[in-house]
């Protein structure tokens, strides 16, 4: 029905990541590919880092290789500039280059008059990085994110925080959110019928530290019920909880692996860059039929309506009180399960903003 409007557009995706590998490119635009196949759009994928690049990057020490890799990423993408006339569009996800100033999109903007879309899902102008990373940090030039929102013709973010800060800098913002595939990927529902409850939480090693404050909470927990705790993760965390286990995210069983949990967690700090997220873990554990149970921090005052279809906790007595709820309550954990589903397919699927997203390459 819309390869009338599209037909016979080329689109370049600019990403960090190698395809199927990153969540914030899976969730953010990857899931629409097939979408654009339909409209009968065509599109190239130019990572900066290879699979190969992606393995070492970010891992501790390799400082050599991973100087390679990087000088390697900026090589090609200057390659690229030679070529850029023959899309219609170019889509930038987060930043054309992890190091250096924006001179990619400077280039293209400013001297190849080449319109581009600029995508972006954290607040990622505040510093932040992976400790094993630590040496890079000052290369990063996190000030270029104003300068790239500035330089581009129409801004993607993905929550209303990230758009506010946009709008400082481009009027031609678009709020699309972060979303889920219901039909294809999110497709089943966890069974809360179950003789032990499991309280679950994922995520990767960069985010865990936000258990940090729930370990005191379900260790008084395990003192008055029987659960247990999962951590679905790319690394194992040192929880001494009897309740813990570790389960190694694996993109071929993360679905299955998410669904037998019956509650799911979303721990934050209240901090500019805690607002910046849009909401994913929580967006995962709805979309499962999973009863949210989140900080009220940015985003996720917009997806969970407290008492609804998943709870808000500020402190350590009101997760244990909304824990225990959940625990003890089959039928309350299943009745949030449907609403938060419900509410995901008709907020956050890849259904709902399948023409938003196309309308971007009108």
């Amino acid at each position: 029905m819309f390869t009338n409007f599209y037909m016979a557009k080329r689109i370049l995706f600019i990403t960090p990541y190698p395809y199927n590998n990153a969540p914030s490119q899976r969730f953010r635009f990857e899931q629409y590919l097939e979408v654009l196949k339909e409209a009968g759009i065509e599109y190239e994928l130019k990572p900066f880092l290879s699979k190969k690049a992606w393995g070492v990057v970010y891992k501790k020490g390799n400082f050599w290789r991973k100087s390679y890799y990087i000088l390697k990423g900026i090589i090609k993408r200057m390659v690229l500039l030679f070529s850029i006339g023959k899309y219609h569009y170019v889509f930038i996800h987060r930043e054309s280059s992890p190091v250096g100033p924006p001179f990619f999109e400077w280039i293209l903007s400013k001297l190849l008059k080449k319109k581009f879309i600029y995508d972006f899902d954290d607040a990622i102008w505040l510093p932040n990085y992976r400790q094993e990373n630590k040496l890079w940090n000052h290369l990063k030039n996190y000030s270029k994110i104003s300068k790239i929102i500035a330089y581009a013709d129409k801004i993607v973010a993905g929550n209303d925080f990230l758009k506010r800060y946009a709008e400082q800098f481009n009027s031609n913002v678009v709020l699309i959110p972060t979303t889920i595939d219901t039909e294809k990927v999110h497709n089943i529902l966890t069974n809360h019928e179950v003789e032990k409850v499991k309280i679950g939480w994922t995520g990767s090693h960069t985010t865990i530290k936000y258990l940090d404050d729930m370990i005191p909470v379900l260790r008084e927990l395990e003192k008055e019920r029987e659960f247990e705790f999962i951590v679905i993760s790319n690394q194992k965390p040192d929880f001494k909880l009897k309740s813990f286990r570790f389960v190694p995210w694996n993109i071929e069983t993360e679905i299955k692996d998410l669904s037998q949990i019956q509650i799911g967690i979303m721990p934050l700090l209240d901090t500019n860059w805690a607002r910046g997220k849009c909401g994913f873990k929580a967006l995962q554990y709805m979309a499962l039929g999973i009863p949210a149970v989140a900080s009220p921090v940015g985003v996720n005052l917009k997806i969970i309506k407290n008492g609804e279809n998943g709870f808000l906790c500020s402190n350590h007595q009101e997760w244990k009180e909304k824990l225990t709820r959940l625990l003890d309550d089959s039928e309350l954990r299943k009745r949030m399960g449907e609403k938060g589903r419900a509410f995901i397919e008709a907020n956050y699927s890849v259904q709902s903003q399948k023409k938003q997203f196309l309308d971007l390459f009108k």
